[in-house]
């Protein structure tokens, strides 16, 4: 087995997206957004002749997590929840708090959008999308019976059945994910997350649900790494084994099911959110797409096979960059394979 730990490592350097505290840009927008609110959802609510709620900010997604990476298109994804001090009962419609936030933000950019799950707000350079904020929108727990945050789903044309309040808790969600993990296996974690969503971004088409979503690559990493380990007392870890067994973890999970509207059988992997709601995270791919993510991920598992069958670091990276793109880099030729000791999983992965 060639060692190439350094390469999976400046590969995760190469496609990090640094945290808020760590990168102006984005944290000037996501301030920007906030001031903006501020200074006109009061007008918004009283020219509908509403109260404006109280209401706070928190980071949430894959900048609060620590799995975010450097999009290939430039467009640069900021997770933002927006929690008013109001109860279900009190907006039984929630598409009307979104409307007000639109409403607040109209005119800031030229493109803002009510989407299902938030509000987003575009931002451009010369005609090319270059960040974008997702303001999800909740009702906070601290105001409804049941203690629940609950998250406002629904479009502005969406039929009454499928405007409603969604139990959410991306904190619990992220306090679940990580508190799997010790501080070092957190670490691997959160490069092969990072990995896999390049593979994604690589091999899969940006439009529609053809790729697997972000949340769906870390709770099936979360649900199937073993964190591994090179030398797990000096703490040299592993991430081409890690990777290796969950590709095939990954694979040996996918389930022939019957689909009844379709009438046939149909092979499909299901990842459910371990928190409540529960929900299958790829319910929204179809048929075809979920074949096209068996394909790949089998594309994905012989090219971590290979690399781990050939003694010199050339040959394995350039398989690898295959399947992750250009920014893994290949070592030069005048470095020697050698010897590659057993790889060793960590005692601290069990969930």
């Amino acid at each position: 087995m060639a060692r190439i730990q350094k390469q999976f490592e400046e590969f995760h350097d190469a496609i990090k997206l640094r945290r808020f505290g760590q990168n102006a840009t984005l944290r000037e927008k996501r301030d920007i957004i906030h001031l903006k609110l501020r200074e006109r959802l009061p007008e918004v609510f009283e020219n509908n002749d509403e109260e404006c709620p109280a209401y706070s900010f928190r980071d949430q997604g894959s900048y609060e997590m620590g799995t975010g990476t450097i999009p290939l298109d430039g467009d640069f994804d900021i997770d933002q929840g927006m929690y008013f001090k109001v109860s279900t009962s009190d907006y039984t419609d929630p598409v009307v708090l979104k409307k007000r936030v639109y409403e607040a933000l109209e005119g800031h950019t030229s493109s803002i959008r009510i989407r299902r799950s938030c509000v987003t707000v575009q931002y451009q350079c010369k005609g090319e999308p270059i960040y974008h904020v997702d303001l999800a929108i909740y009702s906070d727990s601290n105001c409804n019976v049941d203690g629940k945050d609950r998250l406002a789903v629904g479009r502005t044309n969406s039929s009454e059945e499928d405007r409603h309040w969604e139990v959410s808790d991306p904190q619990h969600l992220s306090d679940t994910i990580l508190g799997r993990f010790s501080d070092e296996d957190r670490k691997q974690f959160r490069r092969v997350v990072r990995y896999l969503k390049r593979w994604r971004d690589e091999n899969f088409s940006t439009t529609g649900n053809a790729a697997p979503i972000g949340i769906g690559i870390t709770v099936a990493t979360y649900d199937n790494l073993q964190p591994t380990y090179e030398d797990v007392l000096a703490g040299k870890p592993d991430d081409l084994s890690g990777l290796r067994h969950l590709a095939a973890t990954l694979l040996d999970r996918f389930r022939t099911v019957w689909d009844d509207e379709e009438q046939q059988s149909t092979r499909r992997l299901t990842v459910n959110l371990p928190v409540e709601p529960w929900n299958d995270l790829f319910e929204r791919m179809t048929n075809r797409q979920m074949e096209g993510l068996e394909f790949k991920l089998n594309r994905l598992r012989e090219a971590l096979n290979y690399a781990a069958s050939v003694a010199d670091p050339v040959d394995a990276c350039k398989e690898l960059q295959k399947v992750f793109g250009d920014d893994f880099p290949i070592p030069e030729k005048k470095e020697t394979a050698k010897a590659h000791a057993p790889a060793i999983v960590s005692s601290s992965s069990s969930a």
